[in-house]
């Protein structure tokens, strides 16, 4: 299987604060089970530096703690990664961060910065659902 994951949940540094979201579970699980894959970091891709100020979707928007628009750096980011990740072949399955305004699964924060989650997808999430890719959580994954 190709497996598209999240950069930050496989200890790499590119979290808008420097860090990254380890998850050595999933790690274990994807190693053990010897799938291709294909890590993405759509912030990085869009050009955003590392570290960041944290970024939130807005009434569809993606705009960082200081109210700045980050929108077209996550949407062509997004992109692509999209582009890569297909470049080798068709895409299984995507394990991606949670809450995440670029590979959030099912809810994101609200763009309050006020730790408020709402229903929705990230944006490179939504790109990879549109295009019929099914997309996890880490905790979904390994269910």
């Amino acid at each position: 299987m190709r497996v598209v994951v999240s950069a930050w949940l496989l200890g790499e540094r590119c979290k808008y604060n420097g860090g990254s979201n380890e998850n050595l579970a999933l790690i274990e699980c994807l190693r053990a089970e010897g799938h291709e894959l294909v890590t993405v970091c759509p912030e990085v891709a869009g050009g955003l530096p590392i570290p960041r100020p944290r970024s939130e979707i807005l009434e569809g928007a993606v705009v960082n703690e200081f109210g700045a628009s980050v929108d077209e750096e996550f949407r062509a980011g997004a992109e692509r990664e999209l582009k890569r990740a297909l470049s080798g072949g068709p895409i299984d399955v995507a394990i991606l961060q949670p809450r995440s305004p670029s590979c959030g699964v099912g809810e994101i924060y609200d763009g309050t910065f006020s730790g408020v989650l709402v229903p929705g997808d990230g944006v490179f999430a939504r790109l990879l659902r549109e295009r019929g890719v099914s997309c996890v959580t880490p905790a979904q994954y390994m269910e």
